[in-house]
């Protein structure tokens, strides 16, 4: 119960500061429940009292403003909802795809307090020179430091420590978070297709690792080796001696951020060549390697004096496993090249579709996306506008959501971003299509057969070294089954009292939490239906 009038008290504070900003949660023409209609009515003074602070004001700079004011978990929540235009939208998810994840820096003292926490000793046994913060995100910062190397050379490096406190927060406010997301599969059946507890599972585990620099340390080590023959692209270095949980170092990068235009012309560097390698490498990490980076926006790829793409900030990554690549790279061939009905085929194959639902039509749905990017101009096909037309029929045809492929179809999106402001020209199909090519060649050609049909080997190879273990187990559990319906289950006296206990606390508290859990709701509905 305690837990139920916190996290209730966070949310509403949360719905209180989005409906001073008159943020607006829910696509226009969406039905709005009885009780959330209430909650707009109670807290209509609000909008009313600070409307005119913000006359004039863009709406996506409002919610901006307002997701930045509630700290750096619901910035989290914001970049990781613009994923997700299934559940709010493609309008709010273009708006929260926006959202800068900045923050002022913290103090210099607690820098210093970190890295000598983390490494032992004092900052400068680490560093011959420490500079001010360079950038400040939500949980982390980071710092141009000097070393100095066993041969006495001085070499420049990036320092990124976490936030003070930062986990402490996060995990309170995830509380809050996982509150909301069981009221609304309670009380909304049909959100509960798009599982709001999953959603809040993922953004969980992709902060977990975000707040562990070793394993950002980790991810830059394998993507490197992954890459390490690709001419157009590299990894920064990892200094492995002075990196802990809360503090990174690695290569400091001499280039261009291509967030930088003017720069980027002024150096002579081939655009269209660099926006086609930003395109060609997300795809070639994501469908080769089953790994990459998620979070490749401008701020995080730079050009560096060879013409090369490298990529800083680690810490979001994505995997595929080779049912999800085989399905990544069939699509994309099968709208390029117009075979629909496979397109359709690999969708029931991967199980994205519940197969009650006719193979044809959904591939007349596709169709409809399909035909449309043919024959236009590479300026008018947008990946966005179609993921976007990909969601509107994920209810059509029952299609839950698979949250192996988030991250990707968000990182699809920026990517296609980051590209075109390089070559406004670029066709992301036909700069898709030799990779999507090559990855079918490899794994479905011949020689993909062969090594099928040898790892298929393998493991029936496994299956039978395990089946006497196997058969063992089987008849343990048959003996047990057959006491357990000839005697009847048995719970010793401890387990029958705890079972009492639980029973008596539930009937105490259930009527109390349904109500604190509707009225948070209520509260926080304004800042998401009010507008």
């Amino acid at each position: 119960m305690a837990g139920a009038i916190t996290n209730s008290l966070r949310l509403a504070k949360a719905g209180l500061v989005l409906a001073q900003h008159g943020v607006r949660f829910v696509p226009a023409g969406m039905p709005v429940p009885p009780p959330l209609r209430i909650a707009r009515a109670l807290t209509a003074p609000i909008r009313w009292i600070s409307a005119p602070f913000h006359a004039g004001e863009p709406r996506q700079q409002r919610l901006a403003n307002a997701i930045t004011s509630l700290g750096p978990s619901y910035i989290k929540l914001g970049q990781f909802l613009a994923t997700r235009a299934d559940v709010i939208g493609p309008e709010l998810a273009g708006e929260l795809s926006m959202l800068q994840d900045s923050l002022p820096p913290f103090p210099m003292a607690e820098a210093r307090r970190a890295v000598e926490e983390s490494l032992g000793g004092r900052l400068e046994d680490h560093f011959a020179e420490f500079g001010p913060p360079v950038a400040a995100a939500s949980i982390a910062q980071v710092h141009k430091a000097v070393v100095i190397d066993a041969d006495g050379s001085r070499r420049e490096v990036a320092v990124k420590i976490l936030r003070p406190n930062v986990e402490k927060q996060f995990r309170r406010d995830l509380d809050g978070f996982y509150f909301a997301a069981h009221l609304i599969e309670r009380w909304h059946a049909p959100s509960r297709r798009l599982k709001p507890s999953a959603i809040v599972d993922t953004l969980k585990r992709s902060t977990e690792l975000e707040m562990d620099l070793r394993l950002e340390a980790a991810a830059m080590s394998e993507m490197a080796e992954n890459a390490a023959a690709d001419e157009d692209f590299r990894v920064p270095q990892v200094d492995w001696k002075r990196t802990a949980r809360r503090v990174l170092t690695v290569e400091w990068i001499d280039g261009i951020k291509l967030s930088d235009a003017s720069a980027i012309a002024a150096s002579g560097i081939d655009r269209k060549a660099l926006g086609l390698t930003v395109m060609r490498s997300f795809l070639k990490h994501a469908m080769r390697d089953g790994f990459f980076h998620a979070d490749m926006h401008q701020g995080n790829l730079f050009a560096d004096q060879g013409g090369r793409l490298v990529a800083v900030d680690f810490g979001i990554m994505g995997r595929l496993g080779h049912k999800e690549r085989r399905f990544l790279a069939e699509i994309l061939h099968g709208l390029i090249t117009r075979d629909y009905r496979r397109a359709a085929e690999v969708h029931f194959w991967a199980g994205y579709v519940p197969p009650h639902h006719p193979v044809e039509v959904f591939a007349q749905a596709l169709r409809a996306i399909g035909e449309p990017i043919h024959g236009r101009t590479a300026e008018e096909i947008s990946m966005a506008d179609l993921l976007g037309q990909l969601f509107a029929y994920t209810e059509v045809f029952d299609m839950q959501t698979r949250p192996e492929l988030i991250l990707l179809q968000k990182t699809m999106v920026v990517v296609e971003g980051v590209a075109r402001g390089l070559d406004p020209e670029l066709n992301m199909w036909i700069a898709a299509e030799p990779v999507a090519k090559t990855w079918i060649e490899d794994n479905l050609g011949p020689i993909g057969r062969l090594r099928e049909a040898g790892e298929g080997a393998s493991t029936i190879g496994k299956i039978l070294a395990d089946l006497p273990a196997l058969l063992t187990q089987a008849q343990q559990s048959a003996v047990a089954l057959n006491d357990m319906v000839r005697d009847g289950l048995r719970l010793d006296d401890e387990t029958i009292r705890r079972l009492a206990q639980e029973r008596a606390r539930q009937a105490r508290w259930t009527q109390a939490a349904i109500w604190v859990g509707a009225v948070s709701l209520a509260i926080l509905a304004l800042a998401q239906f009010a507008g």
